[in-house]
């Protein structure tokens, strides 16, 4: 593919991945959309819910980002755990540069100086992000930033709310012009290289736990079986909710098949509003036990099945 270069000083243009890190909830995924201007990471109330590296891209000036969006590290408990784990500090090892939020909330908690003290393996250029900087004074952000300055070398500080949108546009500005020089790796026209079948579930999957996030372990997870495109120009989606046990298929359910109708519903219409097409989705529940022991299901998500 040929790349027009974008006006600037040098028409070079530049391309780089860059890697999200940080603790479950600080806004990892609620930054990437933000920052690519369209949903492409599932964002939930629900702690680890970014199981693989779902990639956004973004362009600014003449440069392309591709956004790592890490699972959130925490202290691994089961093997889907540690695979979630794993991977998000593989994300930080194979990026061009990495971007640590921190929850400015919750400041330099313990799962915070957990990681920044892993990051001091990571070689590549880190830039820190403050997060939700609408909830603490001014001056504790400062104390903040300055907590963690101290702690390791950071290129660039920025202090965000991701949800709102201040701030994230400079710190897109800084990106472009921290990754390498190079050609760009995707069409310019591709948001996300997460497939649109991945994409559909992880919609469906956020809906679950959007109405069900006290009843229902994590550990559900949505498979998008079928996804045709028909002559009408709609598309015909048919997806499976697995679960590990039949109560847990009765929760998805609801009386008289209530809920599962009301998630239906709301995944619909996303990924239709995504698409562009009227879509038509048809959900079914199945009861998978164990499934977060079978390999297959971990390379389904791209994550790589940990030996014990």
């Amino acid at each position: 593919m040929t790349v027009e270069p974008a006006p600037g000083a040098s028409g070079e243009t530049r391309c780089g991945f860059v890697a999200l890190i940080g603790a479950p909830n600080v806004g990892k995924s609620t930054l990437v959309n933000a920052l690519v201007g369209s949903k492409v990471t599932i964002v939930s109330r629900k702690v680890q819910t970014t199981r693989a590296l779902i990639r956004g891209i973004v362009i600014e000036d003449n440069a392309q980002m591709i956004l790592v969006d890490t699972p959130g590290i925490f202290l691994p408990k089961r093997r889907l755990d540690r695979a979630m784990v794993s991977t998000a500090w593989s994300g930080a090892h194979d990026a061009d540069l990495v971007c640590v939020l921190l929850d400015a909330k919750a400041g330099i908690d313990e799962e915070a100086d957990a990681i920044l003290n892993k990051l001091a393996t990571v070689a590549h250029p880190k830039i820190l992000v403050l997060n939700k900087i609408d909830l603490i004074p001014r001056e504790k952000l400062l104390a903040l930033a300055q907590a963690a300055n101290e702690r390791m070398k950071f290129e660039h500080t920025f202090m965000i709310s991701a949800l709102s949108g201040d701030g994230v546009a400079d710190l897109r500005k800084t990106l472009a012009k921290s990754v390498p020089p190079g050609p760009f790796h995707y069409p310019e026209d591709q948001m996300s290289d997460a497939p649109l079948r991945h994409l559909a579930a992880e919609i469906t999957r956020e809906k679950i736990y959007r109405q069900l996030h006290q009843e229902l372990p994590y550990q559900s997870t949505v498979e998008t079986d079928t996804w045709t495109e028909r002559k009408d120009k709609s598309v015909r989606i048919e997806q499976t909710i697995f679960v590990e046990r039949e109560s847990q298929r009765k929760i998805v359910l609801g009386k008289g098949g209530a809920t599962i109708k009301s998630i239906g519903a709301e995944s619909r219409k996303e990924i239709a509003e995504i698409l562009g097409v009227p879509v038509h989705l048809f959900l079914f529940v199945k009861v998978r036990e164990n499934w977060g022991d079978d390999p297959d299901r971990y390379r389904e998500m791209g994550l790589e099945f940990p030996k014990e």
